[in-house]
């Protein structure tokens, strides 16, 4: 393979590889984020603390790498600042973590699967994404959707027995008492609540390829998200906290830290700014697809680290969920495929290849 044809291969290969790589990061927050509230710690407090060290992160870099292609600010693009930091920081994260803490961290990875088909129906509602019902292409989309809401729907009406992945001396403990009424109404309601959740997700994933457009600059972009995100999470936490004293803030050298830290870092920071140049070439409808990777690694994690158990709902629910999404995706590789090439010269192959530097992506 010559010097243009890897180029072009790795060009073409570079989206997979960056979605994949983020699946295993969300996997991880997963799991340090409910390590973190497994301690004792603050959703609302651990909200903040994350934004925070994603903003500080990120800051340094956005400005050296980006200090000459950031476009200069507007009233839209700030208002879309706002509307970002406010679906994913708080209501995102807020309600999924609930969610996830009346549940699993198992069962709110497996239910984020759903935020393909929330997002690609809102991408038709906005226009981002096109349905012809002569294509097949266009009905395995639409087929898809339907089939992932109907996994999604079954999960949570229907909970059925538990199944054991992985022995855990904790197991009988953690799970005593599990049928009862009380426990059942905490399954639902949390079910609603990482639904959501999920539905801010996708908006955010809209709104986000949205801003691009306007503002192609996608770690300043993320800074500015985690920067505001992290002063209204901070709001909300001041009056959800009001009654809790000093030692609700304390950090220690463990999981009040490194549950921060890490979604701080990986998730907040880093991903942000990988789905953004995911999005840029493939679309909101293709970062989304990828969401059963995270579920297989959270749900082997989960299982292993804190004897959580699946019940037989969550297994059907994942597998017609799985079904659906690949059938989104075929869709979108279909729409890849059918688009005819433009010309590509090396001097553009090595330009697609330093996202950094320039605000022509992939």
């Amino acid at each position: 393979m010559d010097k243009i044809g890897f180029a072009r291969f790795s060009s073409k290969a570079k989206p997979y590889v960056l979605t994949v790589a983020v699946q295993f990061g969300f996997a991880g927050a997963y799991i340090f984020s409910m390590a973190s509230f497994n301690i004792g710690m603050s959703r609302f407090v651990f909200i903040v603390y994350r934004n925070i060290i994603a903003a500080v992160t990120l800051a340094p870099f956005a400005w050296f790498f980006e200090r000459k292609v950031r476009p200069k600010m507007t009233i839209s693009v700030f208002l879309h600042i706002m509307a970002l930091a406010f679906l994913e920081p708080v209501i995102d994260q807020g309600f999924t973590f609930l969610g996830m803490q009346y549940t699993s961290a198992s069962f709110a990875s497996v239910l984020s699967n759903t935020v393909p088909s929330i997002t690609f129906f809102l991408a038709i509602i906005f226009r981002i994404e096109q349905i012809n019902i002569k294509q097949i292409r266009s009905i395995a989309k639409v087929v898809g959707t339907l089939v992932t809401f109907g996994g999604a729907l079954l999960m949570t009406v229907y909970k059925g027995p538990q199944i054991h992945l992985f022995y855990s001396p904790n197991n009988a403990h953690h799970h005593a008492g599990s049928h009862d009424t009380q426990t059942l109404k905490h399954w639902v309601s949390g079910t609603l609540f990482i639904l959501c959740g999920c539905f801010a997700w996708s908006s955010f994933f809209i709104i986000q390829s949205i801003t691009l457009k306007k503002y192609p600059a996608e770690m300043s972009l993320s800074t500015l998200i985690c920067l505001v995100g992290s002063l209204m999470s901070t709001a909300v936490a001041l009056v959800a906290e009001r009654h809790s004293g000093a030692g609700t803030w304390a950090l220690g050298w463990n999981f009040r830290l490194y549950g921060p830290l890490y979604t701080g870092i990986v998730n907040s920071g880093i991903t942000y700014y990988v789905q953004g140049l995911v999005m840029q070439s493939r679309g909101p409808v293709f970062f989304a697809a990828f969401n059963p990777l995270c579920m297989i690694i959270t749900c082997a994690l989960g299982s292993f680290l804190f004897g959580e158990q699946l019940h037989l709902g969550s297994i059907i629910g994942a597998v017609i969920i799985a079904m659906g999404l690949y059938s989104v995706v075929w869709g979108k590789a279909k729409d890849t495929t059918t688009t005819p090439p433009s010309p590509v010269t090396m001097k553009q192959i090595e330009t697609q290849q330093l996202p950094i530097t320039s605000s022509d992506h992939v």
